[in-house]
């Protein structure tokens, strides 16, 4: 969330004790305000992070695959469905910030042989990642409805 929070101090002709052009012009609006030894103003701004496309796809694949799917079969998903190659870096780069964001958790398997000794990382959706999904879902059918370029037809 960013926050913009100056402390102005009015204390006659001193002015605000912030520097930004925002608080000056508060500051010369604000003459009925020198009786005061603080004012404090909060702009919060919306922090809501949208899904991109490919985050969708890789949330949409998890969701399809179910409980403990690992990068390999994500990728093979995505590149079935969507007929397009998909690098498993990105898969992975992908569903590292969904789960900076919350969107999806992980478990780290047993170490296999097959794979040299190495441990799978398991991914699931998690509550607050369905959630996300179905709000990106209701927002692009909003936005695709009454669209007569994409309805029906050949492409």
């Amino acid at each position: 969330m960013a926050f913009h929070v100056p402390l102005i101090r009015f204390s006659g002709a001193d002015g605000p004790a912030c520097a930004c052009q925002s608080c000056f012009s508060i500051a010369a609006r604000s003459q009925d305000l020198q009786n005061f030894d603080l004012f404090i103003i909060v702009e919060q701004m919306r922090t809501r992070d949208y899904l991109g496309s490919f985050e969708l796809m890789v949330m949409l694949a998890l969701i399809r695959l179910g409980e403990n799917a690992y990068g390999v079969p994500i990728t093979r998903e995505i590149e079935e469905r969507c007929g397009r190659q998909v690098a498993l870096g990105s898969v992975y780069a992908t569903l590292e910030r969904l789960q900076e964001k919350g969107l999806v958790s992980s478990d780290l398997g047993e170490p296999t042989a097959e794979r040299g000794g190495r441990a799978k990382r398991y991914f699931r959706v998690t509550a607050k990642g369905l959630r996300e999904v179905r709000q990106t879902q209701v927002a692009l059918k909003k936005l695709w409805r009454g669209l007569p370029q994409l309805e029906g037809g050949a492409v």
